[in-house]
């Protein structure tokens, strides 16, 4: 589909979502949770929903609409991360005994946001690319396959630049890449789980943004 010179009905809905589930996920990764024998982010149970999303975009509106979907959560991630900054270094009221824990749970340090956002560009736009490739390939068939290889390569690329920027040489080796393994394989069973979903929000989105073409 043509974005150009089109009104969608859904565009700017997918773009919020899009954007908040990721802002959501990097806020609430501080904390690490264990179910079972595996330990991950909090934000490992919000984040897939960015790259079902992202689908759905690549899907819908093409390419080129999901990339500038992406660089719009990139720098929505940049702001916060520069309001969260700008409210710790400001000094605090002296009744207020909150600092230390503000710190603790927003603050970022230096190496692991860098990781952040290299594993964010570089999963999102490969999960997409992906995404376009296959399409040009299956056509209109075969919408899990390109949800599920796009997250698969998306993902994986994600999960492994994150722990290769941020732990690699403070972490033993074989330790991250356990990680990277476990967080890429929840993520992608996270997406395979919704693929009903994805498949009923695509059809759905498609029919409604294709009749509003028409008029």
């Amino acid at each position: 589909m043509n974005t150009k010179q089109k009104h969608f009905s859904f565009l700017d809905t997918f773009t919020i979502v899009f954007i908040v589930s990721l802002l959501a996920a990097n806020i609430v990764a501080v904390k690490l949770v264990q179910v079972g024998p595996f330990i991950f982010p909090a934000g490992t149970i919000i984040f897939p929903i960015s790259y079902i999303v992202n689908d759905v975009l690549t899907e819908v509106y093409g390419l080129k609409a999901a990339r500038k979907v992406i660089w719009t959560g990139f720098f929505a991630n940049l702001f916060l991360v520069l309001v969260i900054y700008l409210a710790q270094i400001l000094p605090a009221a002296p009744f207020w005994d909150g600092q230390l824990p503000f710190e603790r749970i927003l603050g970022f340090a230096p190496r692991i946001l860098l990781a952040s956002f290299t594993a964010y560009l570089a999963g999102s736009f490969a999960n997409a690319w992906i995404m376009e490739k296959m399409k040009t390939l299956t056509g209109e068939r075969w919408l899990w396959s390109r949800t599920i290889g796009s997250t698969f390569v998306g993902e994986g690329i994600d999960s492994f630049a994150f722990m290769l920027v941020a732990f690699a040489g403070t972490v033993p080796t074989q330790g991250w890449i356990t990680s990277a393994i476990t967080i890429w394989g929840l993520k992608t069973l996270y997406e395979i789980l919704a693929t009903p979903i994805t498949y009923y929000v695509v059809n759905r989105v498609k029919r409604v943004e294709q009749q509003r073409s028409i008029i």
